[in-house]
């Protein structure tokens, strides 16, 4: 990367760190407040909640998955019968199993695209579909990881608050007027917001030529899109298209956008807890992870392999000349490491270490700063680890924020740990082993692998970017990828709120000189290093046969 490339990245992190303060704080006044807004209340009228109720982990889970099947089986319908709304413009109804992969796809806050979004899908499926779940799978996302924030505060207690509540705060008084900020300054800066259909447009060559340009309401979508962690592009090119991401400017908030709410996440976990100490502790992590995998996919991208590389300085196939490879770069990296998964060039031509790099994002469990409140509940259960390690080296009960980590809390951090490799790895091994699954690949060889291996990744950690050679609108990966969205998004969801409520269950522990300091040099090592050993004892061979193979050729 050049030096303004790295100005420019160094910038953007800055102002990144500086909002995130006030942003953070404020969420925390937010979840804590014991005032419910006048709009609230009307909502919890209206669909019969007592919104000062309690629940325990199980009424909370049980909240927490019976909305999703609604959601699911919302959107289903909506896309089945799309061609019966207002402002469709000729789209057809979509077929069953695209329409499943689609709803299951858009509510585990994946958005993983088999269709093109342009040619495909209505304004209304769009904005009522679409858009509404983007903002109720990340609030979704940040009710779990609010409720292990109570497991680990509070005390001899089954309470872990009210899932129906904090969904409605999430969407109410954080997501909704971020949105409606966001969309006003990407508004002003030239993305497209209408209604209206494909229409003839003059080419920029003048003359009689005409050319087809596709309206929408793109500006109201693109902020949930990217700080939701939804990352659904309304074009099939995403945020490469210059409707929906038109210059630099766009371009840098747009990064901002996918960073923003993971990372102020971390201080209202500070806040949270009475100790922003630990949410500086988890910031260094996360910015340790961030900038060494910046770092490495830059340097995978600006290698000059190759003549045409070393004459134009870097790898530019498939990089959107308006960001130069740079600004794609970080786009990239920030797209994967925040479970966002939009793209503004093709991470399928990306060199193959710089792809790799992009899935070694995603396999960290996205944790460099990772999805809206997964982010946060990965990292809690890398730090558990680490406490764990740490405790065992020590000779001392591993404890956290004075909460025992013992066996029992162990059960369900590894069972959580387990989850996504196992689900990666298998569900990669169907595909290359089932003609079905191969009839799918766009390569073949180590190129190949990393298509399937990529998609694995991309659908169980719920971030939905692709290595665009896969061809996924076939039976097999229609139904296979709503397995792999499914368990990926709601299995970890079941140990992390099963732990929530034992934590919550326990009482304080008493602090002696004895106990492992979860802060400082040592312990951002620890956690660090737990992070990044636990990845590549899961995932290096399948990185070796896949991207590090294919850039060794």
């Amino acid at each position: 990367m050049s030096t303004a490339g790295w100005l420019q990245a160094a910038f953007l992190l800055m102002v990144l760190v500086a909002v995130h303060v006030p942003l953070g704080d404020y969420m925390a006044r937010a979840f804590t407040s014991d005032r419910h807004w006048r709009i609230e209340k009307v909502i919890y009228r209206t669909v019969g909640i007592d919104p000062d109720g309690e629940q325990d982990w199980r009424r909370y889970l049980t909240a927490t998955l019976a909305f999703t099947a609604m959601s699911i089986a919302a959107l289903f319908f909506l896309f089945l019968w799309q061609d019966l709304l207002p402002w469709d413009h000729g789209h057809p109804g979509l077929g069953w199993m695209l329409a499943l992969n689609t709803a299951v796809s858009f509510t585990t806050n994946t958005s993983w695209q088999n269709y093109a979004g342009e040619t495909t899908m209505g304004h209304v499926s769009v904005m009522a579909g679409l858009g509404v779940q983007a903002f109720a799978s990340a609030a979704v996302g940040l009710c779990v990881a609010l409720a292990l924030v109570r497991g680990l505060t509070r005390h001899s207690t089954k309470d872990l608050g009210n899932f129906w509540v904090d969904l409605v705060r999430s969407i109410v008084r954080i997501l909704l007027p971020i949105a409606a900020v966001a969309g006003i300054v990407l508004l002003a800066l030239g993305v497209e917001q209408n209604l209206h259909g494909t229409q003839l447009s003059p080419t920029l060559a003048g003359g009689a030529g005409t050319q087809k340009t596709v309206g929408g309401p793109v500006a109201s979508w693109e902020p949930i899109k990217l700080m939701s962690g939804d990352g659904g592009g309304f074009f099939n090119a995403s945020s490469a298209h210059p409707f929906e991401n038109p210059n630099a400017w766009s371009n840098g908030i747009e990064i901002l956008l996918m960073l923003l709410v993971p990372v102020a996440f971390i201080r209202t976990f500070g806040r949270l807890v009475g100790s922003l100490k630990q949410s500086w502790t988890l910031l260094t992590v996360v910015g340790i992870l961030f900038v060494g995998l910046l770092l490495a996919a830059s340097l995978a991208q600006g290698a000059h392999s190759g003549t045409v590389p070393t004459a134009v300085g870097g790898q530019t196939e498939g990089t959107e000349v308006r960001f130069g490879v740079p600004g794609s770069t970080m786009f990239g990296l920030s797209a994967t490491g925040s479970a966002d998964g939009a793209a503004n060039s093709s991470y399928d031509s990306f060199s193959s270490l710089g792809g790799g790099t992009l899935m070694a994002a995603m396999m960290l469990g996205e944790i460099a700063p990772g999805g809206t409140g997964s982010g946060l509940y990965g990292l809690i259960m890398i730090v558990l680890v680490a406490v764990f390690i740490g405790g065992l080296m020590v000779g001392r009960t591993p404890e956290y924020l004075r909460k025992r980590i013992g066996v029992g809390e162990m059960r369900y951090v590894v069972s959580y740990a387990l989850v996504a490799p196992t689900l990666i790895l298998v569900a990669s091994a169907i595909a290359v082993a089932l003609p079905a699954g191969r009839a799918g690949m766009g390569n073949s060889g180590a190129h190949g692998l990393s298509e399937v291996v990529y998609a694995a990744t991309s659908t169980t950690q719920s971030n939905g970017s692709s290595f665009g050679g896969l061809s996924g609108n076939t039976p097999f990966y229609n139904l296979g990828m709503c397995v792999t969205m499914l368990v990926g998004r709601y299995l970890p969801m079941v140990f992390v709120l099963a732990l929530a409520g034992r934590l919550a269950g326990q009482k304080p522990g008493a602090v002696t000189t004895g106990t492992l300091r979860a802060s400082g040099v040592n312990f951002v090592a620890l956690a660090t290093g737990a992070a990044v050993l636990l990845a590549l004892l899961n995932f290096l061979p399948a990185l070796s046969l896949g991207p590090l193979a294919d850039g060794m050729r």
